[in-house]
């Protein structure tokens, strides 16, 4: 696998896992929508975060969303799991341009993951070993 491929591997690893995740909070099917206005972490609207994201604030957003993030509310995982999908969306040049990497929106998509008690479903964004 090259290091284009495992990018592209890692990106769809995540957008099904999301997918999995919806189900199994919600019981309900995922449509991407804008659903960043339904959802909240600590009293702060997704999108302000988003927001931080597309100018280029990865690791500030990912630190505030993180550090104050509820891991026992549904809505707020649901939130995470957006939020990750959106980073995961940007392109490779914007991440790097921004000190951030593919790995660390896997990283941080699997810390969400565990710490909210959805631990069973890190295998399906695994890296291959």
């Amino acid at each position: 696998m090259n290091f284009t491929d495992e990018k592209d591997y890692i990106m769809r690893m995540i957008k099904e896992t999301i997918r999995v995740l919806f189900v199994v909070a919600f019981g309900e099917k995922y449509v991407s929508v804008e659903l960043e206005n339904k959802y909240e972490v600590s009293g702060k609207n997704l999108k302000d975060f988003l927001d931080m994201i597309d100018v280029g604030q990865i690791n500030e957003a990912e630190n505030l969303f993180l550090d104050s993030m509820d891991y026992t509310n549904k809505e707020a995982v649901m939130a995470g799991a957006l939020f990750f999908e959106h980073i995961n969306e940007k392109n490779n040049e914007f991440l790097t341009s921004n000190n951030y990497t593919r790995e660390e929106v896997l990283s941080g998509f699997q810390q969400l993951l565990e710490q909210s008690g959805y631990h069973d479903l890190i295998c399906l964004v695994k890296e291959e070993e």
